[in-house]
């Protein structure tokens, strides 16, 4: 073995020994953000209890309510650059938000964790450690990913700017580098039409149930020309008052979904198109108001994932082959916007159980003991992940030069797809 890679290993040694070692505060920690379920932009204690951490633990830099009220950020090492070059960040992302109703069934108190141990395990083997770059290690508490998107916000008020690499993982009932994350945006429609006695003089109302009930069938059928990859699903969440009132408001929510965010703008548009003919068929005003932050799909990083592989090979994670779950198993996430800005990986890790995540099944296993192990498993893996990154300055390199490419590659996709809006546009009015 050359000095440099025993070096690396004993690097990894120390980080995997100061996971261990913080064992118990960690689950304790993991916890009490489970046992204090909390919604977006409301997580106060969860936020509290993740500043206490740090602040206890000594020699982080805590910034708490960091941009926004239930976010925080805590960093080790230098601020700015020094004789030995720029600083290079390291970023690791807490989630800690619930979900209404059945608590913490996506695990975000474990996401907490990981983020929080990987953090500790790489500030523990880079202490007193010759490195060939300066390093900052810093976590960012990012709140509301269920419901708002607070990443998103926070990425709008310039808090990723400074970040070379962003880790974070997500509980799942399997490990995978990777599972489909699509880009998705919410949309609530709403209808206004006049209510009436609906047996006296049905014929002097407008029916929003009606528009509402066109709405769904117009969807519906949209369905049938959609392409595969794309998700359209939704709810309509008033329907009325009493059955011999004809209904005045109704009031929809949609989810939608496409592979990358280039081709969002188009299901967006046929879908619009479905909420206002319900409008027109029935007589009612109708609003379209589409949610402040778009998710993303997450760009990814080959080099990343390789080297994460790795490493949590060699720490006892088998990773999923299956093409159903690796195709087909999607859902969307504010850290897909995340990697539109820095370079990222967000892997799925096991917790020792097979509950599918949202249910109540998932909360429990979320909160037993038994996620520990897989839970400091994960995060030791991205630990030396980081490792590699920061002992290899080629590795980097690569790194930031994939981000390059996948970026500028969904770029001219978006460019591609909104010459076709234009023109398709243009094609109409003509």
């Amino acid at each position: 073995m050359s000095e440099s890679a025993q070096s690396l290993q004993q690097l990894k040694e120390k980080a995997k020994s100061s996971i261990d070692h913080a064992q118990d505060k960690l689950h304790a920690l993991s916890r009490d953000i489970w046992s204090c379920p909390e919604l977006a932009y409301q997580e106060t204690r969860a936020h509290d209890r993740l500043v206490d951490y740090f602040t206890q633990e000594g020699g982080w830099d805590v910034e708490a309510h960091y941009k926004l009220d239930t976010a925080f950020r805590a960093s080790w090492g230098p601020r700015s650059s020094t004789p030995n070059g720029p600083v290079v960040r390291v970023g690791f992302l807490c989630e800690y938000d619930a979900l209404p109703g059945i608590g913490h069934a996506c695990g975000h108190n474990l996401i907490a964790e990981v983020g929080v141990a990987a953090a500790l395990g790489l500030r523990g083997a880079l202490q007193d450690a010759p490195l060939p770059v300066p390093v900052q290690v810093v976590v960012l508490g990012t709140p509301a990913e269920e419901d708002g998107g607070g990443k998103i916000d926070l990425l709008q008020e310039g808090a990723f700017e400074a970040l070379d690499v962003v880790f974070m993982a997500h509980p799942s009932k399997e490990d995978a580098l990777y599972l489909p994350c699509v880009a998705e945006h919410d949309v609530t429609v709403r209808y206004h039409g006049k209510a009436s006695h609906a047996s006296s003089y049905p014929w002097e109302g407008v029916n929003a149930l009606d528009a509402a009930v066109l709405c769904y069938n117009n969807v519906s059928v949209l369905r049938q020309q959609m392409k595969p990859t794309w998700r359209v699903h939704g709810i309509i969440k008033h329907g009325g008052l009493k059955p011999n009132i004809i209904p005045a408001y109704t009031e929809l929510e949609y989810y939608l979904r496409t592979p990358s965010r280039a081709e969002l703008p188009l299901l967006k548009q046929k879908a619009e198109g479905c909420f206002r003919a319900a409008a027109v068929a029935t007589g009612c005003q109708v609003q379209v108001e589409f949610a402040k932050n778009r998710y993303d799909n997450m760009l990814r990083i080959p080099t990343l994932e390789q080297l994460y592989q790795a490493n949590g090979t060699a720490l006892g994670m088998d990773f999923t082959v299956d093409e159903e779950v690796l195709a087909n198993e999607s859902g969307s996430t504010d850290f897909g916007n995340v990697t539109f800005k820095a370079p990222g990986i967000h892997p799925y890790f096991y917790i020792g159980s097979d509950a599918l995540n949202h249910t109540e099944e998932y909360t429990h296993a979320a909160g037993d003991v038994k996620a520990q192990f897989y839970t400091l498993r994960t995060a030791k893996a991205l630990a030396l992940t980081a490792l590699d990154l920061l002992l290899s300055p080629e590795l980097l390199e690569r790194v930031r030069q994939e981000f390059t490419q996948a970026k500028d590659k969904e770029e001219k996709k978006e460019r591609a797809l909104l010459r076709t809006l234009t023109e398709g546009g243009d094609a109409a009015h003509s």
